[in-house]
This record gives C-alpha cells, sequence and structure tokens, in this order.
C-alpha cells in the first residue's frame, strides 16, 4: 500500500525496501558540486572514495534502540546501509571538499578545464 502511495505514475519501479537518498549534482566550469539528502545521518556513518572518475558515497546507517520495553508492530528504521556511484569527468581529487549540514551532505569536486578544441578556420 505505501508503495502504491509513493508511485508517481512516473517510475513504477520505487519499492520502500530498495530507495536510496535523491541527489542534486550541477556542472559549472571548474567544479561539480553534489548534494545529497542524508536526515539523520550522521559525519562517520558515511564513507566517500573517488577513483578513476567515479564518486562513490557509502551510508551505514544504525538506529540504535531499546528493544525489551519496546512492542514493534512494524520496524524499518534498524539498519540501513545505501549507496551511490556517480561518473564525472575530468575530476581533480586533490581538490574535494565535503561538508556535513542539516541533513544535506555537500560535495565540491574540481574538475580540469579543458582547452576549446574547437575554432573557426580562415580560407585563405
Amino acid at each position: 500500500m505505501l508503495d502504491d502511495f509513493f508511485n508517481d505514475g512516473i517510475s513504477s519501479s520505487r519499492s520502500l525496501s530498495t530507495d536510496t537518498f535523491k541527489l542534486d549534482i550541477v556542472e559549472k566550469d571548474k567544479e561539480y558540486t553534489i548534494e545529497a539528502e542524508l536526515p539523520g545521518v550522521k559525519k562517520d556513518e558515511i564513507e566517500l572514495d573517488i577513483n578513476a572518475d567515479t564518486l562513490c558515497i557509502t551510508v551505514k546507517h544504525t538506529v540504535e534502540a531499546n528493544e525489551e520495553d519496546a512492542s514493534f508492530i512494524l520496524r524499518e528504521r534498524r539498519c540501513n546501509t545505501m549507496g551511490r556511484l556517480i561518473h564525472l569527468e575530468n575530476t581533480v581529487p586533490d581538490g574535494i571538499t565535503a561538508k556535513l549540514d542539516s541533513g544535506i551532505l555537500t560535495i565540491t569536486i574540481p574538475k580540469n578545464v579543458k582547452a576549446k578544441t574547437s575554432r573557426k578556420i580562415e580560407i585563405d
């Protein structure tokens, strides 16, 4: 029933059990900016790696609860591991910065600025 509630008709493959965090990726002249929604996630639960222009964001989120006094009818918030792979061209790994603020992870990745590969050729 909940899966049907979230189904907007565009994508029927959305599932609460397989859904992952949402991203915005912006490309500028000299850098990429990635913003990921990670509400309730702590900094030490996030792992960032870059390899051959592919950024890997992994989240291992655990919710601690005293189960002795609880009578759960439904429990979906126990432990969750999510990940995203993002391919970006011409990245410069040495200048990457990341910041987690109010549930938004912001990653800035510098990129190599390529010289223009096209130009107008005059005919003599």
